[in-house]
């Protein structure tokens, strides 16, 4: 290999583990605004996010934000992990590098789900509503990480076709 394409590979498996991080990054900065104000304002609409949060103190619930915070923390720590590894390491392939960061996209909807579970049976119990999501925001989170899905099963029949 030239010293041109090492170079080349190197800049490109870095953008991916980049790339990466940034969504991961993004997609638990969007489900933590989800949780903690979007979905919490369309449950209770015409109510301020301060006064619902007060209602739910009121009844001994919590909307659990530092525990809503640090649950969803744990993708993006993992993806700087693994973009420093993949800084570190710059000579693996792109296609190699990017395969962790869709498994943390994939695993975004569970992590969603479980981070909101609390949060949104608070809603449910002091406003009588359903603890699902009311808001739409939500929808973004799961095409991500059914698209995270689509792409990792299409990389194993890549791979597995064009070792045949």
């Amino acid at each position: 290999m030239t010293p041109a394409m090492n170079s080349t590979r190197r800049l490109s498996a870095r953008a991916v583990a980049l790339i990466g991080t940034g969504a991961v990054v993004a997609y638990a900065l969007l489900a933590a605004v989800q949780i903690l104000v979007w979905n919490p304002q369309a449950a209770v609409p015409g109510v301020g996010l301060d006064q619902i949060y007060a209602d739910v103190a009121a009844t001994g619930e919590s909307m659990a934000a530092g525990m809503v915070i640090a649950f969803l923390a744990v993708g993006p720590l993992l993806a700087i992990a693994l973009l420093v590894g993949a800084w570190r390491r710059p000579e693996g392939r792109a296609s190699v590098v990017g395969v962790p960061f869709l498994v943390l996209l994939a695993l975004g909807a569970p992590a969603y789900f479980w981070a909101n579970f609390g949060p949104g049976m608070a809603l449910a119990d002091t406003f009588f509503v359903s603890g699902g999501d009311h808001s739409p925001w939500s929808a973004p989170l799961c095409v991500t990480s059914g698209l995270a899905v689509l792409a990792l099963v299409g990389h194993v029949v890549w791979n597995r076709s064009s070792r045949q």
